[in-house]
Formats: structure tokens, C-alpha cells, sequence
């Protein structure tokens, strides 16, 4: 198994984006969705799971929908609970859940961040009951397509090389195929872009930080980023994705997932093509009632 992100350093990255302002924006429109799509679902679930939500905005709209009986959080460090809150500390890929154990389990903004996510998906689906359902909202390929392409073209320029450093994010043909590949049933994935505008680069990059979102792979260049090519960088930015106002754009594409664990009551696959449906409709036909 390739190792592509540092596990370690995500974790530093976390740790800190909590510790500061946090930037927690992004995270918040992911809970309201999550919640929204859950909410069409006409059944209860007894015990539903948040893993790494980091701020556990998305368990707390999940608990707010009425849907679940008991709502628990999996973090990587005992820091990210609330006061007074208990939760099970795990590393980012290990799901910490007997088999079959959770009727519900919610992946806000983590899964793209993992090593072996193939391995996570299938943990998740054996922790599931049967007819227990998967949520998920990962970045998807498009996001912060506009700061990548900027920063390689300023370190491109000024110094005659370039190291990435924005991660790759998973198209959502390749999450599908995850779903499938991991045993999920009736497995539906869409996307929903999110733009947010700044008033250069660097607030963006605070933002990110704040976010835990600072590069973690595994083979980046240690080396930072000069002012030269910050500065280079923003300039390439307003001229390439800026609005009218002067004001850039940030691209933040998420995807939906949604897969259940098989179960005889559930309806056989539609026939291929049936994927481009909203998710928000194959919901209301996972569940058993």
C-alpha cells in the first residue's frame, strides 16, 4: 500500500487547526446536508456513529433531526471532545466497532485523508448492521483546483521546479467504485460545489490552516514556500480567478455518499446509469420503513 498522506502530521494539523480561530464553515454547510439527507429517511436508527468530525458539528445535526437514539463520536485525539463529552479515541484508519454493531455511520470531511481507503470502507460496512446506512461528504477532485494551479505555476517560474502542494482529491466515479468494491448496497454518490471568496491568497491559506488542511503528504518538499513565490502566487491568482470586485474564488467540490449494508428487504439494483439520481431520493428507498 502506497503511503501517500502522513498520518502523523494530519493529526498535528488537526490538533492545531482546534486549538486556534477555528474556520469551521465548510464542516457546518457538510453537518446541515448530511442531517438534510438523513432526514428524508422515515426510520430511526438505534445506535449512529460520527467518525473524525472533528468539531462534531455533523453529530450534533444528525442528533438534531430525531432520526437516532444514540449518537457516538470516534476521534483521533480525546482533545476534539466537547466538555464533559466521552468518545473513542482511533486513528483515522481504523474504525473501533464490533462487527455489525451500528445502524448508522457518518464520515463528515475525513475519508480523503486516508491511506487505505478502500480498507476503511470495507471496515465501516462490516461495523454496520445489516440495513445500516453510510453517510459520508469527502472533497472531491475540483477542490482548490484554483490554488494548485497557481502555486505550481509561481514555484514553476521562480525557481525552474515545482513540489505539489495542494493533496489530490478522488473523483466521484473512483468513490462509487469504492462503495461497490466495499460490499455497500444500493451505493449512490453526487457532488456539490461550494465556492468561497476571499480577498487574496493568504487569508485562504490562514483559512486552510485553520481548517487542519496544511499539506500532510507524505512526500512533499520540506522545503516552504519563499515570499517570492507567495507573492508571485497571488498575483497569478487575481489575474487567473478573480471576480469583477477584485475578490478570488475558491473551489470546494464535496461528494455525497450514501451506501447501506446489504439486507433481504432491500430492493435489487437499478439498472446501470441510476447513480445520477440525488441522493437525497435514493435515501428515502434504502431503508426498510
Amino acid at each position: 500500500m502506497e503511503t501517500l498522506f502522513d498520518q502523523s502530521l494530519i493529526d498535528t494539523n488537526r490538533r492545531r487547526a482546534l486549538a486556534g480561530e477555528p474556520a469551521d464553515f465548510l464542516l457546518d454547510v457538510v453537518a446541515r446536508e448530511l442531517a438534510e439527507r438523513l432526514s428524508v429517511i422515515e426510520r430511526r436508527f438505534e445506535r449512529a456513529v460520527e467518525l473524525h468530525g472533528h468539531t462534531g458539528a455533523a453529530a450534533r445535526a444528525v442528533v438534531a433531526t430525531g432520526k437516532v437514539d444514540g449518537m457516538e463520536r470516534v476521534e483521533s485525539d480525546a482533545r476534539f471532545a466537547a466538555p464533559g463529552e466521552a468518545l473513542t479515541v482511533s486513528p483515522l484508519e481504523t474504525v473501533p466497532l464490533e462487527p455489525q454493531s451500528a445502524n448508522l455511520i457518518v464520515s463528515p470531511l475525513a475519508l480523503h485523508l486516508t491511506n487505505d481507503t478502500p480498507g476503511v470502507f470495507v471496515q465501516i460496512r462490516r461495523a454496520l448492521k445489516p440495513d445500516g446506512l453510510f453517510l459520508a461528504a469527502i472533497p472531491g477532485s475540483g477542490t482548490l483546483q484554483e490554488l494548485r494551479e497557481v502555486l505550481l505555476a509561481a514555484e514553476s517560474e521562480m525557481t525552474g521546479g515545482a513540489s505539489p502542494r495542494v493533496i489530490p482529491f478522488p473523483d466521484v466515479r473512483d468513490v462509487g467504485a469504492l462503495l461497490q468494491r466495499g460490499g455497500f448496497a444500493l451505493p449512490v454518490t453526487d457532488r456539490e460545489t461550494y465556492t468561497v471568496r476571499y480577498d487574496s491568497i493568504f487569508p485562504l491559506m490562514k483559512d486552510l490552516r485553520a481548517m487542519g488542511m496544511a499539506n500532510p503528504l507524505a512526500g512533499r518538499s520540506r522545503r516552504p514556500l519563499t515570499r517570492g513565490v507567495l507573492l508571485r502566487a497571488a498575483e497569478l491568482y487575481a489575474e487567473r480567478f478573480s471576480d469583477p470586485d477584485g475578490r478570488i474564488r475558491a473551489s470546494f467540490s464535496v461528494i455525497y455518499v450514501s451506501g447501506w449494508a446489504p439486507h433481504e428487504s432491500q430492493q435489487k439494483p437499478l439498472k446501470p446509469g441510476s447513480a445520477r439520481m440525488r441522493l437525497a431520493d435514493a435515501l428515502k428507498q434504502g431503508g426498510r420503513g
